[in-house]
């Protein structure tokens, strides 16, 4: 953990970007945030996690931002599957998407605000066979519970900005704390 702490810091004092949060409300400004970024590393526990199941893990994990909407995307994958060679079986992909609308905070132009909105479990691929237009979503929108003493500035959640160009991103979460580490890539399609 301390060596991660070191290279963020030095990354943050090569950081090109000085306002990493701008537009993210949609507001038609430029958002340098904006774009498809597949997670490369991450030492967060409660991401680390999502493969200790017996059952599946995580294929891959993208963050979608359109401003003012980031959407965390996480392929989930049989475990058996993970564990063959690619192609030795047909795959089964199953897509959780979690919808938060971001924001940006006074006098923080690294920090960005988020607030849950839905989740929803998809279905991609069963055994080779494509369900995108078969089966439907499992989808729920989440409760806004006021947070006493919160207000918009400092709940529910939020992650600050790092390091950020044209190719990587780096930030570092709030509660329950975590770096990750992403690049920008064309599509999160499987």
């Amino acid at each position: 953990r301390k060596e991660a702490d070191r290279i963020v810091d030095d990354l943050e004092k090569v950081n090109p970007t000085v306002d990493a949060a701008q537009g993210i409300s949609g507001d038609g400004s430029p958002a340098p945030l904006e774009g498809i970024w597949r997670m490369v590393w991450t030492d967060a526990q409660d991401v680390l996690s999502l493969a200790a199941s017996p059952l599946s893990t995580v294929g891959a994990i993208y963050q979608v931002i359109e401003p003012p909407i980031a959407t965390n995307i996480i392929d989930l994958i049989p475990r058996a599957q993970a564990l063959l060679p690619p192609g030795f079986a047909p795959p089964t992909l199953v897509r959780a998407e979690v919808t938060t609308r971001a924001s940006p905070r006074s006098y923080m132009p690294m920090r960005v605000g988020l607030t849950f909105e839905s989740v929803k479990l998809k279905p991609v691929e069963i055994f080779g066979f494509s369900t995108m237009n078969t089966l439907p979503p499992l989808s729920f929108d989440l409760p806004r519970i006021p947070i006493p003493g919160g207000d918009s500035e400092s709940s529910p959640g939020y992650f600050d900005v790092a390091y950020l160009d044209d190719e990587m991103l780096v930030i570092r979460q709030n509660a329950p704390g975590g770096y990750f580490a992403l690049i920008k890539v064309p599509s999160y399609n499987p």
